[in-house]
């Protein structure tokens, strides 16, 4: 639920007619019980315990104030000195323990029930109430919440919730994770007969564009000491807000009891959810006690079918479609993990506009607003639980598991056996309404942390193998990985066991969706029992597999769930009808699982950069998931390029083969027209047009059509001059024209941005590009400037950053270098109204700027 657009709670009797108004526009009611928690919090990052702050008479008047989500970690300096210990996190020091208070009024209430739900809080936090102990809560992607009720202040006045954070093992994962209270908090009031958090479960069991069945399951609390009879009544509204069903139950509660009702709503000529019109409807469940509304409920969803099948793939509401989709980790860039929505939305749009339609969340639980957006904006969604099992893994270097067992390192896998079944349970109840969730995926690449499994497929320690793991078949036989199964040890815990008690937990809770998880040895954990968990079998970096897994095991549908970001992993999905399709590593570069030495910061494996900007492989992705036409030029000196110019003056590849063994990170190329006179450079284009004719300063270099470039790249060998390179294209029958111009030396800061317009509500947020120009406005690409901010008004700058995997400036700063000649700073609204200017300085150039209305 969207926390900045609740409102405050209505007294009882204008809620009562507010429900009873028709038509259905005018039930708002039933966020009434939900406050936004996260302003106006206390908080304090100590090197050591501190004992007495959770007291509430504990003096924090020197610590600092903040609103929430807050990540401490991204607010430091990137730091070459953590290489050794936190490489794998992104050189950001999130060592310590984070401690945060908050002191709020509560009106006491005999007959009211008070929780507080954390969405996400990074990591092994400790929860107290007025000094009493509320709980433990380790893993940092799981949502909780406690029942404040009895712990509250009789007299409403001064009540102190703590959190403390032990974020001591700061490498405790493979990627960065940021530290702190990173998510949305609720407070949450209501009758003690009520529907608890998480209480509703809708899905859709009969779907037709005539009819539709809502099954909507209710749980009731009853926290009195007494029976009592209610009426449960369920509205559903369309987008439009206007009521198209409802029902009504009786139902008698025992005292302190929770009971369960399911209700059956028609829903007659629906408008179903699907990527290109994510329709969604709204379950209003109110509770009656002698006529009277003491509790509303609401809950979103949308009515759509998902079905995949062995030979065909993938089918929404019965349409067969190829999964277009994209691996995201949790941080944001200059935001680190504490990502306001505006700042996902985007991102997700960028995506979106490049033929993007799924995203997986790799690789734990993701937040409500993101998914909010998800169901909003029409993804699909792989929502996964864990990366860690019963084993470890290494953080430092993806391997040697056997080492990683130092305190720093020490992760989820130290909690899985107590607590893996609770966040598995919580993730999906919290999760399980969103539509956007078509999959859920109980592991990421645990085989390796099996040793009987990494051993038996042959590829390791194998003296008589010779070939590449990701080119290469399994150098044992199917017959042989069975025998190496049954005769190698066990070790403690076995995979294919754990994997059937996660897929077990997982349908108990919801059999309208498939679960899959990504396997890094597909040929190992078809025949270890692991596969046998799987309803969608995932293949991580092994379409080499494709045809072998559909062969051997033609009962179980198969998808890559983790691919490269290259032409041949889509070529060899759309050449494969039962191939489903694919998410790719990854749709935005992450900071963390460094391979190169500092001063690389990110993994830079993805179709946008950190701040968001287009990489090669976005528009090459874009010309294979899109029919809109599409041009992207792309330039490189011809000796640093993968091109060369033949005996007979043609531009040719290098190596011919390169590109079907091309991995994670995009070929090094340019996307300007800068050059030296003569110099031979290396024209790519990337595009979906059948043809194209490049043009130097309105001189044709030729036409060439797609069809005559396996690598589906066309490719111009030109010597360069100054002026105008154009590429005109023709798709359809459609003519599109793209191109670059030779620029001069950088006069001009030109600042830009789509957001001119933000309310004010300590939440929205303007994404400001910066573009270094000469004086004709062309974007320079082949200079960089430093340049200072400063921010005029009710709004505050929450970072910069220029998107390079190289830089490592400070994000929580006014000044930043451009890369390629730009960068991208965020500023977000605070709570008044106002008009912001955004000014841009530096040295030897005019000063720039731009104004944003906060609203």
């Amino acid at each position: 639920m969207n926390l900045k657009n609740l409102k405050p709670m209505l007294c009882f009797f204008i809620s009562i007619a507010l429900f009873n108004c028709k038509p259905a526009e005018d039930n708002k009611i039933a966020t009434e019980h939900i406050k936004d928690f996260n302003f106006d919090w206390k908080f304090k990052l100590s090197n050591d315990s501190i004992s007495l702050a959770s007291t509430p008479k504990f003096n924090d008047k020197n610590w600092r104030t903040l609103n929430l989500p807050h990540d401490w970690a991204v607010e430091s300096e990137f730091d070459s000195l953590l290489t050794n210990d936190a490489k794998a996190t992104g050189y950001l020091a999130s060592k310590g323990y984070g401690y945060y208070r908050k002191t709020f009024d509560k009106p006491f209430n005999e007959n009211e029930v008070t929780y507080v739900l954390f969405d996400g809080v990074y990591n092994n936090s400790e929860v107290w109430i007025n000094g009493e102990k509320l709980g433990f809560h380790p893993y940092g992607y799981s949502p909780f919440y406690f029942n404040l009720s009895s712990y509250l202040n009789k007299n409403g006045k001064n009540n102190v919730l703590t959190v403390k954070i032990d974020h001591t093992r700061y490498a405790d994962s493979r990627w960065y994770t940021g530290a702190g209270i990173y998510r949305n908090v609720q407070l949450i009031t209501a009758n003690k007969i009520h529907v608890p958090v998480w209480g509703t479960f809708v899905t859709t069991p009969e779907v037709s564009t005539e009819k539709a069945i809502a099954q909507i399951i209710v749980s009731v609390k009853n926290d009195f000491s007494s029976e009592e009879h209610v009426v449960v009544k369920t509205s559903i509204v369309n987008q439009n807000n206007v009521e198209v069903a409802s029902t009504s139950s009786n139902l008698s509660l025992a005292a302190n009891s929770l009971k369960n009702v399911t209700q059956n709503i028609e829903i007659t000529n629906p408008s179903l959810w699907d990527i290109d019109n994510p329709n969604l409807y709204k379950a209003i469940t109110t509770i009656l006690k002698e006529d009277q509304d003491i509790n509303t409920y609401e809950t979103d969803f949308g009515i759509r079918t998902i079905k995949f099948d062995t030979n065909k793939g993938f089918f929404l509401n019965g349409q067969n479609m190829k999964i277009k989709g994209v691996c995201l980790h949790h941080d944001a860039g200059l935001v680190g993990t504490a990502v306001p929505k505006g700042v996902w939305k985007r991102r997700l749009q960028i995506l979106k506009d490049g033929g993007c339609n799924a995203i997986r969340i790799s690789h734990n639980p993701a937040s409500t607003e993101l998914l909010d957006l998800c169901d909003e904006m029409g993804f699909l969604v792989q929502d996964e639980f864990f990366d860690e099992w019963d084993n470890p893994k290494d953080k430092r270097l993806n391997q040697n598991e056997s080492k990683s067992t130092d305190y720093i390192t020490r992760g989820y896998g130290e909690h899985f056996q107590e607590w893996a079944h609770k966040d598995l349970e919580t993730v999906m109840l919290s999760h399980r309404n969103h539509p956007s969730i078509f999959q859920w995926s109980i592991g990421n690449e645990i085989e390796w942390t099996y040793p009987r499994n990494a051993a038996a497929t042959g590829f390791f320690n194998n003296m008589n193998w010779n070939g590449n793991y990701f080119w290469d078949e399994s150098p044992y036989s199917v017959e042989e990985i069975k025998h190496q199964l049954e005769t190698l040890p066990r070790g403690k815990y076995d995979i294919g066991e754990t994997a059937q008690k996660l897929s077990k937990w997982t349908k108990a809770l919801d059999t309208t969706r498939p679960v899959t998880a990504n396997l890094i040895l597909p040929s190992a954990s078809h025949l270890s029992g692991y596969a046998d968990a799987l309803d969608v079998i995932g293949y991580s970096y092994r379409r080499v597999l494709y045809d072998y897994g559909h062969k051997n095991y033609p009962d179980k549908p198969i998808m890559g769930t983790e691919n490269l970001a290259q032409y041949h992993e889509w070529k060899s999905i759309m050449e494969r009808p039962h191939i489903s399709g694919t998410f790719l590593w990854t749709g935005i570069d992450y900071m963390g699982e460094i391979r190169s030495p500092w001063p690389v910061r990110v993994q830079p494996s993805g179709l946008l950069n950190t701040a968001g900007f287009k990489k090669g492989s976005y528009h090459m992705m874009k010309t294979l998931w899109t029919n809109e036409p599409h041009i992207h030029i792309a330039t490189q000196n011809i000796e640093k390029s993968l091109n060369e110019i033949d005996s007979n003056g043609k531009i040719t590849a290098k190596n011919p083969e390169k590109w079907k063994h091309a991995l994670w990170e995009w070929q090094d190329v340019n996307e300007h027209w800068n050059y030296n006179t003569d110099e031979m450079i290396s024209v790519e284009i990337y595009s979906n047009c059948d043809e194209i004719e490049l043009f130097l300063n309105e001189k044709s270099l030729g036409k060439k059509k797609l069809s005559d470039f396996e690598d589906h790249i066309y490719k111009w060998g030109v010597p360069f001059a100054d002026g105008n390179l154009v590429a005109k294209g023709i798709k359809d029958g459609k003519e599109i024209i793209s191109e670059i111009i030779t620029a001069r030396k950088a006069t001009q800061i030109k600042l830009s941005t789509e957001e001119k317009s933000i309310n004010a509500n300590n939440y929205d947020v303007s994404h400001i590009i910066v573009q270094l120009t000469d004086d004709n406005g062309n974007p320079v690409k082949t200079d960089d400037k430093q340049i200072t901010y400063e921010i005029k008004g009710n709004a505050k700058l929450l970072g910069i950053d220029n998107g390079w995997k190289k830089s490592v400036q400070k994000f929580q700063t006014n000044v930043n270098t451009t890369y390629n000649g730009t960068t991208l700073l965020i500023i977000q609204a605070m709570d008044k109204a106002d008009d912001i200017e955004v000014l841009a300085t530096s040295e030897g150039l005019p000063s720039s700027s731009i104004k944003i209305n906060i609203k």
